[in-house]
């Protein structure tokens, strides 16, 4: 099969055997239960509700059985970790929703200038309740591990410049591991009207029936890896990027990614004590060497993964064909990342350092879920 056929989309990657491997994947604690029964109680009274989603999986990333009483609220739909999505079909997303009269926003919820923009949109689709409400509530729900927490510290340090406070502002927990948040906690952030937000912990459906959402859910890290499995996680990242011919397009990439961060589109914020001159640190030798052994290590990994698809003879809609080209993949990855081939974990090894590549960003931007048709 040629390079053309590779890279011309042939079929729904869902379709590929993963279910022999674990079958449906269901991650529902017991607080998510409870979790689950406060939040529609809590919907009930609420103004206006932010729902985040993770920017690489607009769709998938959605709780479905929220949905009902979500689209039945004002509602903006924070599209968070935009840095990590590829931004042209970001856009497509966006026009997306705002084909079906959805209020949508990409953001990064580190970044004040973008989280302001949010506060802005909220702020005008509460308008008309403001003038005769004098207390408002916000809700911001969403699945493990898209941002939430993230967000509503973001919107407490906003907060704290723009709202007199009547009290000393609490800071959400953030961890980069789903189900950090398991209580239903209330943040005051402006007063006159008093506006309080709601930070929910992320919760999923008891049963992910679609296998294929299941795995994007993991994969953005929604679901624990030990649910899953690092090495079936891997295995469908692969699958994805092979039946879009995605290591094809790093054919020329002769040089990395050149920051170990992406820099954010977003304007930079300046406070007053930030003009004053300060010391900066010179980044000594073990840093630059730190960087570019990151640099050199993406770069090979794109081009091993490159060959192995570009050399690939088989037909890459062939279940076992494909199955046949990530095992092959796995053991070009692991010479790559320099794994031990004796070691009794390497296949485990070499998915957790490949999955660490793929979610920090380093092997590029992605959005996994197709933009539906019009």
């Amino acid at each position: 099969m040629g390079k053309k056929g590779i890279i011309k989309k042939a079929m729904e990657v869902g379709k590929i055997g993963f279910s022999k491997d674990g079958g449906a994947i269901n991650w529902f604690p017991g607080h998510m239960a409870a979790a689950t029964r406060a939040i529609r109680s809590r919907l009930k009274l609420s103004d206006l509700v932010i729902e985040v989603r993770d920017a690489r999986i607009p769709f998938s990333s959605a709780n479905q059985d929220l949905q009902p009483q979500l689209s039945a609220k004002r509602r903006v739909i924070a599209l968070n970790k935009k840095d990590l999505a590829n931004s042209n079909v970001l856009n497509k997303w966006v026009r997306y929703f705002d084909s079906c009269k959805q209020d949508c926003l990409p953001i990064s919820a580190h970044s004040r200038s973008s989280v302001r923009k949010l506060l802005d949109l909220v702020e005008f689709k509460l308008k008309e309740v403001i003038s005769r409400e004098p207390t408002l509530l916000v809700m911001v729900v969403g699945v493990p591990n898209v941002g939430k927490s993230a967000l509503i510290n973001s919107i407490h340090q906003i907060a704290s410049t723009r709202f007199p406070l009547q009290e000393k502002m609490k800071r959400a927990t953030v961890g980069p591991l789903p189900g950090v948040t398991q209580d239903i906690a209330g943040y005051k952030i402006a007063h006159q009207p008093s506006i309080y937000v709601l930070d929910t912990p992320g919760v999923l459906v008891p049963n992910i029936p679609n296998i294929e959402i299941g795995l994007k859910l993991a994969l953005a890290g929604s679901v624990k890896d030990s649910v899953v499995g690092e090495d079936r996680i891997v295995q469908y990242l692969l699958t994805v990027l092979n039946t879009r011919g995605t290591p094809l397009h790093w054919k020329h990439l002769a040089n990395p990614i050149e920051e170990t961060t992406q820099i954010s589109e977003d304007k930079p914020d300046y406070n007053p004590k930030d003009l004053r001159p300060k010391m900066k640190k010179l980044p000594d030798a073990s840093d630059l060497l730190y960087v570019k052994v990151v640099r050199d290590l993406v770069a090979e990994v794109r081009h091993a993964l490159y060959v192995t698809v570009s050399e690939f003879g088989g037909n890459i809609e062939d279940e076992n064909d494909m199955e046949c080209l990530v095992e092959h993949q796995f053991e070009v990855l692991q010479k790559v990342l320099r794994i031990p081939q004796k070691s009794s974990e390497a296949r485990l090894m070499v998915s957790k350092k490949f999955l660490t590549l793929f979610r920090s960003g380093k092997l590029g931007s992605f959005v996994l879920d197709d933009v539906p048709e019009s």
